[in-house]
């Protein structure tokens, strides 16, 4: 990986070099690790004119979560924990002779921007833009490896949840205990925040588990991810507790079920963003439920769980192969509940069989 990653860095340092800057500075957390394997915390990376240097408050621990730093970088860890790598880092490019310097406006405080140009006044501050964010869309086979391992590791989690009892359980409850079997079956962590929805807080797009308990005949949903080397996915499912589906529920899980195929079969190179949401939008309105939709009917994922590109009704561009995505309609009907449908996938040319689907979990309306 040192080779990708050292090849990620001299496309970054091309880029800036080609907008006037002898050097860049990389402070956003993901595309740290994006151009060096990993991101301690705090930790910044500097693109210098001589050598990439990444400087850290504190000594890298090696764990997991921070990830596998590319052994050709230069570490510089600050001699106290309470200095700005980013300050120390303008400071060692305007050393190191360079009058420019480009960093991510975007990430940087105002404040912070100002210590940069206080502690290294000749150096001329330009803006990277999303550049780094811009790179990460379209993943390599390595990265989408990495969302293969993640999506099984949240397949295994949710399938052995189902095997369980569930009436009487609290939401908290059932989403720690996922969590908790998500590391067991190797994850770094989740990916986010588990939510877990049973009755009338189901179908709600990120609700924090409650101590409501699991009744006969509520609707369950649930949605979870997996972070495997720093690589994240999601995966969001709705049950029916304990007995045969109301006429209400089966009508409802059809429509978004239909809704969540629609915006899955729209996915492919060339695609337009807001032409996948319209797909499942379209299915949903049809059918009365525009007002129970979401803003974006899916995003991007890989380091970071939401990331371009934004799968909504004002979205500029188009997808483009080996892009992962979520699609994840779903509709809440305040009081009663809702019904919430979520996989990963990779959009992929239909020469090569369409869009990968990473997260496999039986969509059948199952009554647990």
């Amino acid at each position: 990986m040192s080779e990708v990653y050292a090849l990620r860095r001299n496309w970054l340092r091309d880029r800036a070099a080609a907008a006037g800057s002898a050097a860049a500075l990389v402070s956003r957390p993901a595309n740290v690790r994006y151009l060096a394997g990993g991101a301690p915390p705090g930790a910044v990376l500097l693109l210098g004119p001589a050598e990439d240097v990444l400087l850290c408050p504190r000594t890298p621990t090696g764990d997991l979560v921070e990830g596998r730093l590319d052994e050709q970088l230069r570490i510089t860890v600050l001699p106290t924990p309470s200095g700005d790598p980013a300050v120390a880092a303008a400071d060692l490019a305007q050393a190191s002779g360079a009058d420019s310097l480009s960093v991510e406006e975007h990430d940087l405080t105002v404040a912070r921007h100002r210590a940069l140009g206080s502690v290294a006044p000749r150096l001329l501050l330009g803006d990277l833009g999303g550049a780094v964010e811009q790179k990460r869309l379209v993943k390599d086979e390595e990265e989408i490896a990495c969302l293969r391992i993640a999506a099984e590791i949240a397949d295994q989690a949710l399938g052995e949840l189902l095997e369980s009892i569930l009436v009487g359980r609290t939401e908290r409850h059932l989403a720690l205990e996922l969590e908790r079997r998500l590391v067991d079956h190797g994850a770094d962590g989740p990916a986010f925040t588990t939510s877990v929805g049973t009755g009338p807080n189901s179908g709600r797009g990120g609700h924090r588990p409650s101590d409501r308990r699991v009744e006969e005949g509520d609707f369950l949903s649930v949605c979870l991810g997996a972070t495997y080397r720093g690589y994240r996915c999601e995966i969001g499912r709705t049950f029916v507790i304990g007995t045969t589906p109301a006429d209400w529920q089966i009508e409802l899980y059809d429509v978004v079920f239909a809704a969540q195929r629609a915006g899955r079969e729209a996915l492919a190179p060339g695609a337009e963003y807001r032409a996948v949401d319209r797909a499942a939008r379209q299915v949903l309105d049809a059918a009365g439920y525009a007002e129970g939709l979401g803003a974006c009917t899916g995003h991007g994922v890989g380091l970071e769980i939401s990331e371009d590109p934004q799968l909504a009704p004002g979205a500029m561009g188009k997808l483009d192969a080996c892009v992962p995505v979520t699609v994840e309609p779903g509709v809440h009907l305040p009081g009663r509940g809702g019904v919430r449908i979520d996989d990963t996938l990779v959009v992929r040319p239909e020469a090569d069989g369409g869009p990968e689907l990473l997260t496999i979990t039986t969509k059948e309306l199952l009554a647990l």
